[in-house]
């Protein structure tokens, strides 16, 4: 297997959810590993201890739900960057993850020709859309 780097989400209870949704948004396969399933009894048997979506698309997003003890602080170090020039499917991602969410700058052109824009989406995980003009 190749070395990769891929954002890797942190969440409060919710993370089957929100990689769920995050699978409805990007397609993909969605493999997903519980606590309960390592051992682990009692509430958090059936949260999230590791899951990762791997879409057609080749991005890859991974997550779980934070452990006892640690501390949840959603969107503080991270924002995930979704770029190209494919118009309709960035938009299609970008209508999709700021329902619900929180825009901080609509998706619109910007002074450097491309269209961008920020929010997060319902769970707290900031994204940035950047739609350049296609090449060519």
């Amino acid at each position: 297997m190749p070395t990769r780097l891929n954002p890797y989400l942190s969440f409060d209870g919710n993370a089957r959810e929100a990689m769920e949704f995050y699978q409805r948004v990007f397609g993909g396969n969605l493999v997903l590993s519980t606590f309960g399933e390592f051992g682990t009894e009692g509430d958090q048997a059936d949260q999230v201890m590791h899951a990762m979506l791997e879409t057609d698309s080749g991005f890859t997003l991974m997550g779980s739900d934070v452990p006892p003890g640690m501390e949840h602080a959603p969107g503080n170090a991270i924002t995930v960057s979704l770029s190209g020039d494919d118009s309709d499917e960035l938009r299609g991602y970008w209508n999709a993850l700021s329902e619900g969410g929180i825009v901080s700058v609509p998706l619109e052109r910007q002074m450097w020709g491309d269209e961008f824009g920020a929010c997060a989406d319902r769970f707290g995980t900031p994204w940035m859309v950047n739609i350049s003009p296609p090449r060519g």
